[in-house]
């Protein structure tokens, strides 16, 4: 039987492109394959979980083995690969339009405008290429792949059955509504129209309210400096960047959340939607990119983004339990039918026609 190792630019802690190689990992090794996954950087959380990118080309790079090689930003394990004899299998992540980037980081708008060219170099080079979404397999289609499929990223939906920081969960549990986003605090996620939402919200129709922005800031200093000195002129109270969070202090803020909102205009696929859901919240997100594939007809999808509107439908979501009930009751549907995709059944039938090749 034939190897099937992963190759990716990092293997960071709670980010969705390392638990999908992950889970990855445990569905081959469950059907028997020689599976290891190497990363040109690795999380000191994740120590143990990826070997150095460096050590692919000696210790299992071959013709007769399989590389699964996630592309999510320009990175030094392309090219690698690019060049080795295995067969190759790209899994596409989306990378973010460097428009997006534009007057606030210079190194991320280099590295999405060189990662997205870079990408067209694999159409020759790949057997097979598959998206986390069905959005992102158009996007491969368009550049050219001749074989594309999609093998969705899946939601751990045990999650709220896990264990919750209980600092954190007794610090948000004071009578306050709490409006919960979780993602990079990147421009392309608009964090600045959240805050307007909430500007509206917290003036005038909840003060004792809260905007929690959970996720990594790291490598957006200008972009959050900005978002802050918002923060100040709207003059609002109980704004929280926390930052990436524990596994378990990120748990008590989805429970301790009573919805959940994306005003995000370029998500390839979009997890925190569906974790939210999980977690039992009501849903509202901008219909941009992949988020209404990812909501698959489930909470509440925005076509405007007017603050006053979405500050009126928070309120509804959250304190209207008819309403609360019958958008659950969508979630609950969604949430449903992700229960019953076997990632190890998909991932093995996607891989059929090359792992054939090498019998």
């Amino acid at each position: 039987m034939p190897a099937v190792h992963q190759l990716l630019a990092s293997l960071a802690y709670g980010d969705a492109v390392g638990q999908h190689a992950l889970a990855i990992r445990e569905a081959l090794r469950g059907a028997g394959f020689a599976s290891e996954i190497y990363a040109d950087r690795t999380d000191m959380r994740m120590a143990g979980f990826a070997r150095p990118s460096w050590r692919y080309a000696q210790e299992a790079s071959s013709a007769s083995s399989v590389c699964l090689y996630h592309f999510a930003i320009r990175s030094t394990a392309g090219a690698l690969i690019h060049g080795l004899p295995d067969r190759l299998v790209l899994v596409y992540h989306n990378v973010t339009p460097a428009e997006f980037f534009l007057g606030w980081s210079r190194e991320l708008v280099e590295l999405c405008h060189h990662g997205r060219r870079e990408l067209r170099a694999f159409v020759p080079r790949a057997e097979l290429a598959l998206g986390v979404s069905e959005y992102n397999r158009r996007e491969l289609e368009a550049v050219g792949f001749r074989r594309s499929a999609v093998l969705p990223i899946l939601p751990d939906l045990e999650a709220p059955r896990a264990a919750r920081c209980p600092v954190l969960s007794r610090l948000l549990d004071d009578g306050r509504d709490n409006i919960l986003f979780v993602g990079r605090v990147a421009p392309n996620k608009k964090i600045e129209d959240l805050l307007r939402v909430f500007a509206v919200y917290q003036r005038w129709i909840r003060p004792a309210s809260r905007l929690l922005l959970v996720g990594d800031t790291r490598g957006q200093e200008r972009y959050v400096g900005a978002l802050l000195r918002y923060v100040d002129d709207l003059r609002l109270d109980e704004v929280v960047f926390p930052g990436r969070l524990d596994d378990d202090e990120l748990r008590a803020c989805y429970a301790a959340a009573d919805a959940f909102l994306c005003l995000s205009e370029h998500e390839g696929v979009g997890v925190p939607l569906l974790e939210a859901m999980a977690f039992g919240l009501p849903v509202a997100a901008y219909a941009a990119a992949a988020v209404p594939e990812t909501l698959r007809g489930g909470g509440v999808l925005l076509r405007e983004k007017r603050p006053e509107v979405v500050a009126e439908l928070l309120f509804d979501l959250i304190h209207d339990r008819r309403l609360r009930e019958a958008v659950l009751a969508t979630q609950a549907r969604v949430l449903g039918e992700l229960r019953g995709v076997r990632l190890d059944e998909l991932l093995l039938e996607r891989l059929g026609p090359v792992l054939e090749r090498l019998r």
